[in-house]
């Protein structure tokens, strides 16, 4: 009876350890998915893609929009270029007093056909000296696409299809989580009834050891009958241990999952209080509201706008440009020759004209591209409606699981009681006795792990649905 005491302490403190701020918050069902949602590290991921999808597909947007730059350059050399124009004789003209436009003043013709002036001008030597530093431009340029093709407009769709697949991610695992935490939760009151159950079991054969030991005391019983019940209670002390590390274990899984500290308490409702609907109608649910199955549309439609995509490389593209600067600097013999404003435009149009074929053969490996993710939609399609069909195969089993198994309790209970009655008026065997409790254990837990299955076969079902 210490022993079992004990064990009846250590459980508490195993349940309820200090130093925990939830030692009061019964972690429902609802309570775990809730916090799960909001701790787990994948959700965090999946919403921040959801952001970055959301971005982008905002980004892709002002292609549609003139893009407005401003730009400045400076130029420094110790450089100056110097160049001297070589001086030489220049021909003279006169003006003509009938027409009043100047005319050679010719003198007479050489021999070879070549005029000879009757005054010319010398022009000297010059030197030139150009200066490039200190000069510096600043500017304002807008550019403006005007038809690239579709490129701009297959280029937006994507961001938008992209950004719904992180969404779709992000209800996926959302549903994926749900899955694990319930699974969690579940075993974790699964693994807290077996405790339950090996601390009753061990407080049955721990009485029925010390009755027997009283009746070998008086004669009554073989030593034999003592060392067979022994051997049943160092098995059910042993059944204790591993229920209670079993249950440890499975807590501090649902506490990882839920994102609450490993040395934090919770305290789980008293055994599978909550209801489980039981599946009746088999054309209740279907596969379409699946967030996997929209993901794989969505990916059709992202590889059919990357076939537009893909022609529009090859398609004609019209752009506008303008840009308006200032321009200073450029000293020739210690003049400015730059300090003023330009204005100028330009209109641009490019026409693939040959390409050896290339644009033909990328477009026809676009569209097997998509035809493949087609082929892969309607497997995986097939792979979802199996599935469901097992999801619901699985609800009908457990619910008859459970029917029958709280039946067999039942039985084994009544039929304990009755060994124990038996075997106290000397009408049954200590093995009878041994094998009726065994049942009895076997029942029980048998019972617990169909409970325990059918809460996750439920969950399953709402995710083959879509329903999470």
């Amino acid at each position: 009876m210490m022993k079992l005491k004990h064990l009846w302490i250590s459980a508490f403190f195993l349940a309820f350890p200090a130093g925990s701020s939830y030692a009061q918050q019964v972690m429902t069902l609802e309570r775990c998915r809730s916090l799960a949602l909001e701790n787990n590290k994948a959700i965090a991921i999946a919403a921040r893609n959801s952001e970055i999808a959301g971005y982008t597909q905002k980004s892709y947007r002002t292609n549609y929009l003139p893009k407005l730059s401003v730009s400045g350059n400076y130029f420094y050399s110790n450089v100056t270029m110097r160049k001297t124009l070589p001086g030489n004789y220049l021909p003279t003209f006169v003006p003509d007093p009938a027409t009043g436009q100047l005319t050679p003043n010719i003198l007479t013709m050489a021999p070879d056909g070549s005029p000879i002036f009757k005054e010319y001008a010398y022009f000297p030597d010059m030197d030139i000296a150009l200066k490039l530093s200190g000069t510096w431009m600043a500017g304002m340029r807008a550019e403006q696409p005007v038809y690239m093709g579709g490129k701009i407009t297959s280029a937006y769709k994507m961001s938008q299809i992209g950004s719904e697949l992180a969404s779709l991610n992000q209800a996926l695992t959302h549903a994926e989580l749900i899955v694990k935490t319930d699974e969690a939760y579940w075993t974790c009151v699964q693994t807290s009834e077996l405790v339950k159950l090996a601390i009753s079991y061990q407080k049955v054969v721990t009485e029925l050891l010390r009755n027997v030991q009283d009746a070998q005391e008086v004669g009554l019983r073989h030593k034999n009958d003592v060392l067979k019940v022994q051997v049943k209670v160092n098995e059910a002390e042993l059944q204790v241990r591993k229920a209670e590390n079993a249950l440890a274990l499975s807590r501090k899984n649902l506490l990882r999952l839920i994102g609450i500290p490993f040395d934090s308490a919770i305290v789980l409702p008293e055994s599978f209080d909550e209801p489980s609907p039981i599946f009746r109608d088999r054309s209740s649910g279907t596969f379409d509201a699946r967030p996997e199955y929209a993901m794989l549309e969505k990916q059709i439609e992202l590889k059919e706008q990357q076939v537009r995509l893909v022609q529009s490389d090859f398609l004609p593209k019209v752009g506008v440009m303008a840009n308006y600067g200032y321009l200073n600097g450029l000293m020739l013999n210690g003049d400015k020759l730059l300090d003023r404003a330009s204005f100028f435009a330009v209109a641009s149009v490019s026409v693939p004209i040959f390409q050896w074929g290339e644009g033909r053969h990328k477009v026809r490996a676009a569209r097997a591209e998509r035809e493949v993710v087609q082929m892969r939609r309607d497997d995986i399609s097939e792979q979802m409606a199996l599935e469901l069909a097992n999801a619901l195969n699985k609800c009908d089993e457990s619910d008859l699981e459970v029917q029958l198994t709280t039946r067999a309790l039942a039985h084994a209970q009544e039929n304990m009681k009755m060994s124990s009655d038996q075997y106290d008026a000397g009408m049954e065997s200590l093995a009878d006795l041994l094998e009726a409790q065994t049942v009895w254990q076997r029942a029980w837990m048998e019972h617990v792990n169909a409970k325990a299955r059918q809460r996750i076969h439920h969950t399953c079902y709402l995710k083959a649905t879509g329903q999470l």
